[in-house]
């Protein structure tokens, strides 16, 4: 078995997750896989057997086995494994819905993994049995939008997310991290060092980090798009453009986006490609 399948959320939730990411493999080859940075919170509930984290973002974090996962915004790669096995659902929570759908800013999980279920409540396990009894992928994330629009419904949300950052993240995330830190602070009438701190408490990263995540997860999702478009024609190492791909993500040039991809990714683009290949070429989603 080697499911992967991508959901989108219900309308009414559509700025608040950008997709959901379902998974189920057994009887697969063990593997090890990269989580990278990225602009959204990850939320993970398995189905079966618990996600194994060797390492955290957060090089302090012990190793550990999460059968429900809470991730904030991080600038570092954790590294998954798994034995051969392993099924569930992950969310990509936008950070400004934290509040409503989590009860808590995405800045107080900022890069850290919490067991979800420690820290939303009990309702978690609730719907980590719904995902268990559901007979097909639909039906498991129409379990996912039930369970999310009660807790919006639920959690107090009666602090929002100060209109000064929000105009901040979305300008930075709609210029792919282009907008000066400077140039952003002048738009909200705030100066740059309030404007950091604001940011970093409700956001979990600071303006100039968020830019270099946003601008990171970008170009390397077309990489892996690029990589799937040309399989079986092209060899992992050869054929990606990476110049063209520095110049369109705003990078300086290549060598400026391999120092990034190493400093957020821990390795460089074809290395990337190369540990990734195998399951951009099973047509599953890289990265997460």
């Amino acid at each position: 078995m080697d499911e992967s399948v991508r959901g989108t959320p219900h309308a009414a939730l559509s700025h608040d997750v950008a997709f959901y990411s379902g998974y189920r493999q057994a009887g697969i080859a063990p593997a090890e896989h990269r989580g990278l940075p990225s602009p959204y919170l990850t939320l993970i509930v398995t189905i079966d057997e618990p996600l194994s984290v060797a390492a955290h973002p957060d090089p302090e974090q012990a190793p550990g086995d999460f059968g429900t996962l809470l991730g904030g915004l991080h600038t570092s790669p954790a590294t998954i494994v798994h034995e051969g096995r392993q099924s569930g659902v992950q969310l990509m929570v936008n950070p400004l819905a934290a509040r409503g759908l989590l009860g808590m800013p995405a800045g107080a999980v900022a890069g850290v993994d919490v067991a979800a279920d420690e820290v939303l409540g009990r309702d978690v396990a609730e719907v980590q049995e719904r995902l268990r009894e559901a007979a097909d992928w639909p039906a498991r994330f129409a379990a996912v939008d039930a369970w999310l629009m009660r807790r919006r419904a639920l959690v107090d949300a009666r602090r929002p997310v100060a209109p000064e950052v929000e105009r901040a993240w979305r300008r930075l995330v709609t210029s792919g991290g282009a907008v000066p830190v400077p140039e952003l602070a002048d738009e909200v009438g705030w100066s740059t060092r309030h404007l950091a701190a604001r940011f970093r408490q409700e956001i979990g990263l600071t303006p100039k980090a968020a830019a270099r995540v946003v601008r990171f997860d970008r170009a390397r999702r077309a990489l892996a798009a690029r990589v799937r478009a040309a399989r079986p024609h092209v060899a992992p190492s050869r054929g990606l453009g990476l110049a063209d791909l520095a110049a369109e993500h705003g990078y300086f040039d290549q060598a400026h986006l391999d120092r990034e991809f190493r400093a957020l990714a821990g390795c460089a683009p074809v290395a990337w490609v190369a540990e990734e290949f195998r399951n951009i070429q099973a047509a599953r989603h890289a990265g997460g």
